[in-house]
């Protein structure tokens, strides 16, 4: 399997194109303005006008869209992927999706002969960049382990959980704990602030200690200096958040923390920090701007 249709070249899946050329794939690409993926088209990628010439002539088909609407779309449209996938092609979103739509793709998949993964990621745009994602994977297990040498060009951290949709699971359980991890942080540094602590000498002291997270280091320099750019887009938190929820509220489990840091989040994207990154939760408790 060397060609692979690549359909979602944004802030993680241009650096994923890049790191599956770099392992000797040919990459085909759609995406809705050209001028956007003129780096990667100059690296190699093969550029296509529409979905379906993208995807007809390849192995496997990789997405990672932005929301539920955007897969519904890329999958489910007219001369989109589920039309137009060869038989036997190799299906993988990789977006973060709901669970019941990576059902929903896998099942109208294997009606038409195509494998079908669900395979969302976690490391954010560095990970991507670095190709040390996590990858967690539902689906069949055969096409899992077909496709581990796909994975293994973008991530180094891939994880088989079983049957569709439960790729979606595990990357909801991921959401749930960078919601209380990524809120702790926010709230610790405000009050920390408030308090005149100097900053730089609370990170020194705690990030060794049991307080210490990947949240934390990565996103607290970036609070203190005001740098809200995203390496995850807040809009995105926020749908992963809400679906998290929904899964939750489905199964009776009421998660206490999750809907309120949603909540904040929420408040931050009215007030227009959507395409901020996740570290802008910060900017809800008013004490960084």
């Amino acid at each position: 399997m060397k060609k692979i249709a690549f359909i979602g070249v944004g802030i993680m899946g241009k650096s994923m194109v890049r790191n599956l050329m770099k392992s000797g794939y040919e990459l085909h690409i759609f995406a809705r303005t050209k001028s956007k993926v003129d780096d990667v088209i100059q690296e190699g990628a093969i550029f296509h006008k529409t979905i379906r010439d993208c995807v007809q002539n390849c192995e496997v088909v990789i997405t990672m869209v932005g929301f539920p609407k955007d897969v519904e779309e890329v999958y489910f449209a007219p001369q989109n992927i589920i039309d137009s996938a060869k038989r036997g092609s190799y299906i993988i979103d990789m977006t973060t999706t709901s669970p019941s739509l990576a059902e929903k793709i896998s099942q109208e998949g294997m009606k038409r002969g195509l494998y079908v993964l669900d395979a969302p990621v976690t490391g954010g745009d560095i990970g991507a960049k670095n190709g040390t994602l996590s990858i967690l994977v539902g689906g069949n297990k055969e096409d899992y382990a077909k496709c581990i040498p796909i994975f293994s060009a973008m991530g180094t951290n891939i994880n088989y959980f079983g049957k569709a949709g439960n790729g979606q699971h595990a990357k909801m359980a991921n959401q749930i704990m960078l919601a209380g991890a990524l809120a702790g942080v926010c709230e610790a540094l405000s009050y920390a602030k408030v308090k005149d602590l100097d900053l730089t000498t609370l990170l020194e002291a705690v990030s060794t200690g049991a307080a210490g997270s990947k949240q934390l280091d990565l996103f607290a320099p970036k609070i203190m200096t005001g740098d809200y750019q995203p390496g995850f887009f807040m809009k995105h938190f926020i749908k992963d958040m809400t679906i998290a929820k929904e899964e939750a509220e489905s199964s009776h489990i009421d998660l206490e923390v999750l809907k309120q840091v949603l909540l904040n989040c929420s408040d931050v994207e009215v007030a227009g920090g959507g395409e901020l990154g996740t570290q802008a939760l910060a900017k809800h408790y008013g004490v960084f701007k």
